[in-house]
């Protein structure tokens, strides 16, 4: 964008990185990303909440891992499919985000998003800030606050 003379107007600009479900692109911003990491050795939890899938060890710290396909409602994935995950924080908590796959960083600007569509699942829309579209694909901005506020903490913030 130019200024009317002729200078470079900056453009506010945001770092996402990019998370994948399925073919599905999502975007997480980059100062809520902590670590990147295959996820090994997950101990289920009896009774948790649906999306969570144990407590993994990462680097010496007991931490929550949520796996998003449950949080979205999508069906799991194949047996022996490989899985990434991120390293999030939330109120002094370590969680990790149990992906498909984690692609680049993509630095975007506010003048390519757009809100949440109205016809996204109200699964997605919950936990959505918006989106953006890239070149024939769609970018959806995950809420991390509203993505951990799962089980009880949900249901009290709806209350």
């Amino acid at each position: 964008m130019q200024a009317a003379n002729g200078n470079a107007v900056p453009i506010d600009t945001t770092d996402y990185v990019t998370v994948f479900v399925g073919d599905t692109m999502f975007g997480l911003t980059i100062d809520r990303v902590h670590d990147v990491f295959v996820p090994a050795g997950i101990t289920p939890v009896p009774l948790a909440p649906k999306e969570i899938v144990g407590l993994l060890n990462l680097r010496g710290r007991v931490v929550t891992a949520l796996c998003l396909r449950r949080r979205l409602g999508i069906p799991g994935r194949e047996a022996g499919a490989a899985e990434m995950a991120i390293g999030l924080e939330q109120a002094g908590e370590t969680f990790a985000l149990i992906v498909d796959g984690v692609g680049e960083v993509l630095k975007l600007g506010a003048d390519t998003q757009e809100p949440v569509p109205i016809n996204l699942d109200a699964r997605w829309r919950d936990i959505s800030l918006g989106v953006h579209r890239l070149d024939g694909r769609l970018l959806v901005i995950l809420d991390v606050d509203a993505l951990l506020a799962f089980g009880d903490a949900r249901e009290s913030k709806v209350a």
